[in-house]
């Protein structure tokens, strides 16, 4: 705004901003997204169009008053304590590694007590794009909200509309009568208050539980008994596919993974769970928020992966020399291998020859 101010036009945005925010509405022209669809991967199928995220262009002066909701709501949800504690997507100090540290850290001590553990990643279809409007502001409500303050979001969530623009070629606009856009400011945030009663269900079982965003790392130790720990793990499963129904949610159990760590639990463990009326295997590593996971914990799979990325960005690199000074080739070193899973750097204890340090 002091940007937009030294132009001229930071009294009028300030009125509008005000205006919708103390009358409870958000304006209708800026409900209309339109949708550039971008493939997840270069190396997906472009023909399969499951393989497109529905990413949302949002008009710029909706998503400034976004941002001034955004901030008053970040402060309320994280002086109240509104959001799960192990919940690392889309909050201030929290990340990707947060997240895998704390899970790590978890089942290394679980393995240095002698014990077996489960680790199921559960993964959600279009999670974003299912939330219905009503548990969510139902949930809103729970957190205090009211008046004022669930008449703006009320009118922030309904009656939106969007438009699909491909090449030069543009669909109708239609209503959206559920899920909140990708590419909104508050849709993170929102969806994070949408899914904090799913870590209190897991808890409830006796399981622990890590999340970024939609990614929910489920895990069971113990040290006897596999028989037991597979039936509180199902029954888990079984309430976490139940709540997920019955809020809209989308459950994918064929590309739910399974990882089991501790051999000596394996004989009563069986080689696949039950996961919504379907079999999920175990696996023998999966990959977690981009780190690979082996039944080891030895992370020997993730560093080779992570060594040959790092050999092929630094070719790309070299390529560069010519074109950029020093510093700028240190900058682009950093941020493209160094950064790269940093937490998680060093050799795996398989490859460490404990002679070379005598």
């Amino acid at each position: 705004l002091s940007i937009l101010s030294r132009e001229g036009l930071g009294d009028g945005l300030c009125g509008v901003v005000n205006a919708s925010l103390c009358e409870g509405a958000f304006p209708d022209p800026l409900k209309e997204a339109v949708i550039k669809p971008l493939l997840k991967k270069t190396s997906l199928d472009p023909a399969n169009l499951a393989n497109y995220r529905p990413v949302s262009n949002l008009p710029f002066l909706g998503k400034l008053i976004e941002r001034v909701v955004a901030r008053q709501l970040q402060a309320r949800l994280e002086d109240a304590d509104h959001l799960d504690p192990f919940q690392s997507g889309f909050r201030p100090h929290h990340g990707t590694e947060t997240a895998l540290v704390a899970l790590v850290d978890d089942l290394q001590r679980a393995r240095d007590k002698g014990e077996s553990c489960f680790l199921v990643l559960l993964d959600l279809s279009a999670a974003f794009d299912t939330i219905d409007h009503n548990i969510l502001l139902d949930c809103l409500e729970g957190l205090g909200a009211g008046g004022t303050v669930i008449r703006w979001f009320r009118s922030f969530l309904l009656g939106c509309v969007q438009k699909v623009v491909v090449g030069d070629e543009c669909s109708d606009p239609w209503a959206l009568t559920c899920g909140v856009p990708q590419g909104s400011i508050l849709s993170p945030m929102l969806f994070n208050i949408y899914m904090k009663p799913l870590g209190e269900i897991i808890r409830g079982f006796g399981l622990g539980v890590h999340q970024y965003a939609d990614d929910t790392q489920l895990y069971l130790s113990f040290k006897s008994e596999p028989v037991k720990a597979v039936k509180v793990l199902c029954e888990c499963l079984e309430a976490v596919g139940g709540w997920m129904a019955a809020n809209r949610l989308r459950l994918n159990p064929d590309k739910t993974e399974v990882l089991f760590f501790g051999g000596r639990g394996r004989a009563g463990v069986g080689d696949s769970l039950l996961l919504n009326g379907v079999t999920v295997p175990l696996k023998d590593q999966v990959r977690s928020l981009g780190v690979i996971l082996d039944s080891q914990l030895s992370m020997e799979a993730q560093v080779n992966s992570v060594s040959r990325a790092a050999v092929y960005q630094l070719h790309l690199v070299h390529r560069l020399r010519p074109y950029l000074p020093a510093d700028c080739l240190t900058r682009v070193v950093h941020a493209l291998v160094i950064s790269r899973g940093a937490t998680f750097e060093g050799d795996p204890e398989t490859a460490i020859n404990p002679e070379c340090g005598s």
